[in-house]
């Protein structure tokens, strides 16, 4: 399940940051599985929420969204065009911000969601590819929906 514990907790913060790294992301991904991805979808509203509040994340709150948005439509087999390690990082960071004893505990002012912030960094430039990819289906699939109801307007 979503849950990632606390590895050394003699470290500095800063040691600890330092470790948020690509391979950090990859590592974390390759334990994730078919009930992560479900676990992301199901908890899809607690996951935006915790984007829309104050602080380090405020800034990926678009991304945030827009991970999930993957997530769920992978889960449900509506975009399959994306490789699997790609959707397994996504997976695992959004994972990693919602779980509040990480690297860096979340209920530590403010430097909790730092680490948040770094894990979310790093993996949008591991799927960058990907998620332009998804931005260019889900606005194709959006155009679509229009001509559609464009087209059942008229019949009607």
């Amino acid at each position: 399940m979503l849950s990632y514990s606390v590895s050394d907790v003699n470290d500095t913060r800063k040691n600890k940051l330092d470790r948020i790294d690509e391979d950090y992301v990859e590592s974390g991904a390759k334990r994730v599985d078919q009930e992560d991805i479900q676990e992301v979808v199901e908890r899809a509203d607690e996951i935006r929420d915790k984007f829309e509040r104050k602080g380090p994340l405020g800034r990926f709150v678009e991304d945030g969204k827009l991970f999930v948005a993957m997530t769920r439509d992978y889960w449900h087999g509506n975009y399959r065009e994306v490789p699997y390690w790609a959707i397994a990082a996504v997976v695992f960071t959004l994972g990693y911000v919602v779980t509040p004893i990480d690297l860096i505990p979340d209920f530590i002012p403010v430097v909790g969601y730092v680490d948040d912030a770094a894990v979310m960094s790093v993996c949008l430039l591991m799927v960058e590819e990907q998620i332009f990819e998804y931005k260019r289906w889900k606005m194709t699939e959006k155009e679509r929906e229009g001509q559609e109801s464009t087209v059942e307007n008229r019949e009607s």
